[in-house]
């Protein structure tokens, strides 16, 4: 049975706008933690995309590698299945600190010129009287940025309505090597870098600038839900992370159940190398036969693949085959297409242009851009075989435009992300699914990067988090 949060007969948004309230969506206000850490060597195995990841960049809760131990070993090779595995895992010391999530991922990334609020001082329900010192007695700034989000009472800004390093090994053999080359090899298109590795079947890049984007997608989603998963999870030993990007939220899961076994799975080789040592990536295509053992994770997660998987019931039917019985299956995905909550976006608004082509697009290369839309997934779900199936619907805002200082943030959050990707999302899915030139491309940005600045129509983007249940 699939339980959704309905909305609550209130005032339309349009109305509560003029009233500087709004009424979206529900969603949890609970925060959770996690540490960062120190780090570890890696541990290579699988012959047949092995890897010995040299990727560089800091990614928000690791220890710089300045705090590494002197002694680190050197990394040994070993063969697992007909899949790259590699496993960072042998000095990550059991001692590292336990700072809080925002400390570990605000002190790396790089965001807009903002001054964010600390997440211990965010005004969740349970928060002292710290957050009033913070933010003010103000009536916007009593209920939690999560609570606003899904219970549907953004408060609208009237203020803010304008314009606005990897260890060498002498270990290695010559066909060691030649593998570990042969999945790092990358293809180059409108001067932009996509994965080779069954090649074409994610139509997005990623290079540094699309990775560094991702990462400020998972800081803002933490920053608007204060945590990492919904699904009622009971000490997990067993997680898999479909679809893992840069590892990040592999990275945060593990050291939050630092007993459990996290594998995260990706198309590219773009993970870091220090992690801790209950983690380890695989480079593999979900959409391919599965070679994980039956009835073996406790907890699979899956975000921001909804623009990706192609086969929406025969990846559940996966996921149930793979978890053991009373595991839990959970998507965290965005409806693109963005709503106006004051009935003031046209048909020909910029925005409505921009992504009603990437969906054109996508839906030639075989992707159903709306499968979140409407409660599909949590259908496809329960057809699945999922029990005690949930639907929690977060509003994400796009703009300054909410008076809540915390959605005021996610919102500028999600609009940088929006704009830095603008050209990212629209190549794949416009050259390859239209036939468009990289020049017709170019051309259509401009006006929709004039449109995104205008905070007039209150433009906002559904953030549908789904989970079930494998029969016991």
């Amino acid at each position: 049975m699939v339980q959704s949060l309905d909305k609550p007969s209130t005032p339309t948004l349009a109305d509560s706008a003029q009233e500087s309230t709004t009424k979206p969506k529900d969603g949890p206000s609970d925060a959770s933690t996690a540490s960062s850490n120190a780090a570890t060597q890696p541990t290579l195995t699988g012959p047949q995309h092995l890897l010995n990841s040299t990727k560089g960049y800091d990614v928000p809760g690791r220890a710089s590698l300045d705090s590494l131990s002197s002694d680190l070993g050197r990394p040994s090779l070993s063969s697992e299945g007909n899949r790259s595995v590699f496993s960072l895992a042998q000095n990550y010391h059991a001692g590292h600190s336990s700072e809080s999530l925002d400390t570990a991922y605000s002190a790396d990334l790089t965001l807009p010129p903002i001054q964010l609020p600390p997440i211990q001082h965010l005004p969740h329900h349970n928060q002292d009287s710290d957050s009033d010192e913070m933010y003010g007695q103000d009536a916007d700034q009593e209920q939690s940025a999560a609570e606003q989000a899904e219970e549907g009472s953004i408060i609208v800004d009237s203020d803010d309505l304008g314009t606005d390093d990897g260890y060498g090994t002498d270990t290695n053999t010559t066909a060691s090597t030649s593998l570990a080359e042969s999945v790092r090899e990358f293809i180059y298109e409108n001067g932009r870098r996509y994965h080779k590795f069954r090649e074409g079947m994610y139509n997005f890049p990623n290079d540094d600038v699309e990775q560094q984007r991702e990462d400020m997608k998972h800081q803002m989603v933490k920053l608007l839900c204060g945590k990492l998963y919904f699904a009622p999870l009971d000490k997990p030993q067993q997680v898999l992370d479909i679809g893992t990007g840069t590892g990040i939220w592999a990275i945060e899961m593990a050291d939050e159940f630092v007993t459990a076994e996290v594998l995260g799975v990706d198309l590219s080789p773009h993970q870091p190398d220090w992690v801790p040592p209950n983690v380890k990536f695989m480079i593999d295509d979900v959409e391919s036969p599965w070679l994980h053992p039956r009835n073996h994770f406790d907890y699979i997660h899956s975000r921001h693949t909804v623009m990706a998987i192609k086969d929406w019931p025969r990846l559940m039917r996966r996921a149930q085959e793979c978890m053991r019985p009373g595991g839990w299956f959970e998507m965290q995905e965005v409806y693109h297409f963005p709503i106006s909550a004051n009935n003031s976006m046209p048909p020909d608004h910029p925005i409505a242009r921009y992504w009603s082509l990437i969906n054109e697009g996508l839906e030639r290369l075989g992707v159903d851009f709306h499968a979140v839309a409407g409660g599909k997934l949590a259908d496809k779900m329960r057809d699945a075989g999922f029990e005690n199936v949930t639907e929690r619907v977060l509003q994400i805002p796009i703009g300054t435009w909410p008076k809540n200082k915390v959605l005021k943030t996610v919102g500028l959050y999600w609009r940088t992300i929006l704009l830095d990707g603008i050209q990212a999302i629209a190549l794949g899915p416009l050259t390859r699914g239209l036939g468009w030139s990289q020049s017709d491309v170019e051309m259509l940005l401009i006006e929709v990067r004039k449109a995104y600045k205008d905070n007039s129509c209150l433009l906002y983007m559904p953030f549908h988090i789904i989970y079930g249940q494998k029969p016991a």
